[in-house]
């Protein structure tokens, strides 16, 4: 059996730092982890190829190729998947498709000719099995959670590394908590479930052996959902890493309690974790319970984020507007939350109902659902009816990217968030992004040279040299991250679309 593993192109959004990655010569910031783990699930006896539509495209070679097309998408990537399975399809091949938009997505989906609803660990086993005795069903749905000692090592095999910037891997799903908009607990369910140390610690060195050396995203929703067992793993991934000459750097995403636990926080830093993901929302605390997001509001953030980055780990945010709740001012509390906390990275977003969410069936009882979320970031399209005047929300949103990704406002941010680490903090050998003369050299000729706001970045680089020497391979990677969100910004039109 010849399988091709499709990922379909993902848009240019705040999150493929395209812009970003141009700098450093890649393609994409990492591979389909989901395509890698079904690889590694799939007969040994079978034959399969990867395409990443992100660093190459689907060539009719490829489609004819293959006996079974496997794809998947995130909802962001749910045009591009439609294009991947009508392509194959008109191909004649036989087409499966699985994911997260297709768990959540299961009324809208294109046509192909099987598809998995839940984890793969559930499910594909059990079409393998009907595939050879052609008995294979339309839709596959898994009926339970499965535990992770049933997940492989990812297939690395099967990774282009010099087209990517990092490199990731699991170690747990679900999320404790049930923020109302977030889609996590109904995809993966709010027990969170964990991989033995000895597990990721296996699929850590599988990965050495590659030759991989650098970046690594843990990409779980939340890494300290199950805090007794991330205490486990934390010594023992301290003490291979320090075995083998820390060979990787981790950034992964956590909830902001991560900041009453001092021991999580030293033991992220000793095991190599340099930067976290905080999903922060909102500093109005009445929408943080309209969200039902409690969890934000048992401390104060500001200093939740300061203490996370004096331990020794930077800080991005995610943001939300456009809660029932949110106050008329809250596009100027956004911004002044955003500078007080020194995030140079700050995701802010509108207020999106996603499928299946409970955010989804309030708006549905209320009436207010317009048309499915495209789960782009860089949308200002609603929807749903917001509380707050349409018109108003969306001319906030835009005013408030444009001020928070100004040069001025965003190398300001850089540089105190960057001397807010301990100055003890060791340098990195293997910095991920932007590591080498090259990438730097770009750096500097692209926003010292040819940017219009090119006086701002030679201000900022020589406050880097100067105040955060140390941070400098830092500085250089926050510089150019920003100059994709920029970028993205002002590419907004008149509608509010990039």
């Amino acid at each position: 059996m010849k399988v091709l593993l499709v990922n379909p192109q993902f848009p240019n959004t705040y999150w493929s730092f395209r812009h970003a990655l141009s700098f450093e010569g890649k393609r994409a910031a990492f591979p389909p982890l989901g395509l890698l783990t079904v690889s590694a699930l799939l007969p040994d006896t079978w034959e399969r190829r990867l395409i990443d539509m992100n660093i190459k495209p689907l060539k009719a070679r490829d489609i004819e190729w293959a006996d079974i097309v496997l794809a998947t998408g995130m909802l962001v990537q749910k045009e591009a998947l439609r294009q991947v399975v009508d392509r194959c399809k008109a191909h004649g091949k036989r087409v499966a498709i699985g994911g997260p938009y297709v768990t959540t997505g299961s009324e809208n989906l294109p046509a192909a000719d099987h598809i998995f609803i839940g984890e793969a660990e559930s499910t594909l086993p059990l079409f393998i099995e009907d595939l050879e005795h052609g008995t294979a069903q339309p839709v596959y749905r898994a009926t339970e959670w499965p535990p992770l000692d049933l997940t492989p090592v990812p297939d690395f095999d099967l990774v282009d590394f010099e087209s990517y910037s990092s490199i990731s891997i699991q170690y747990s799903r679900g999320c404790p908590f049930h923020c109302e908009f977030c889609d996590i607990t109904e995809i993966y369910g709010r027990v969170p479930r964990t991989k033995s140390p000895a597990q990721l610690i296996a699929e850590l060195e599988a990965l050495r052996q590659t030759g991989w050396r650098g970046s690594v995203f843990i990409v779980d929703d939340n890494f300290i959902g199950n805090k007794r067992q991330v205490r486990l793993l934390l010594p023992e991934l301290a003490a291979w890493q320090e075995r083998h000459g820390m060979p990787f750097t981790f950034l992964t995403e956590a909830s902001v309690n991560l900041a009453e636990d001092d021991e999580l926080i030293e033991g992220m830093r000793r095991a190599g974790f340099r930067s976290v993901f905080l999903g922060i929302e909102t500093p109005v605390e009445s929408s943080l319970r309209e969200a039902h997001k409690l969890q934000n509001t048992r401390a104060s953030l500001l200093d939740s984020v300061r203490k996370i980055q004096l331990n020794g780990l930077q800080v991005m945010g995610g943001f939300i507007v456009g809660f029932d709740s949110d106050p008329v001012d809250i596009f100027e509390r956004q911004i002044d939350f955003i500078r007080k906390s020194a995030i140079p990275l700050a995701m802010v977003g509108l207020l999106n109902a996603l499928p299946d969410t409970q955010l989804w069936r309030r708006l549905k009882r209320e009436g207010r659902l317009i048309e499915e979320s495209s789960g782009d970031n860089t949308s200002c399209a609603l929807n749903f009816i917001p509380k707050m005047d349409p018109a108003r929300l969306v001319e906030g949103y835009r005013s408030l990217m444009r001020t928070i990704y100004g040069p001025a406002e965003f190398y300001q941010r850089a540089i105190d968030s960057l001397k807010r680490l301990p100055a003890n903090l060791p340098a990195s050998s293997h910095r991920g992004l932007f590591n080498g003369l090259a990438a730097f050299f770009r750096i500097v000729f692209k926003l010292g040279l040819l940017d219009r706001q090119r006086l701002e970045f030679w201000r900022y680089l020589t406050h880097a040299l100067f105040i955060t020497p140390r941070r400098f391979a830092d500085a250089m990677t926050l510089a150019a991250m920003g100059y994709h969100l920029r970028t993205l910004t002002e590419g907004f039109n008149d509608e509010g679309e990039t």
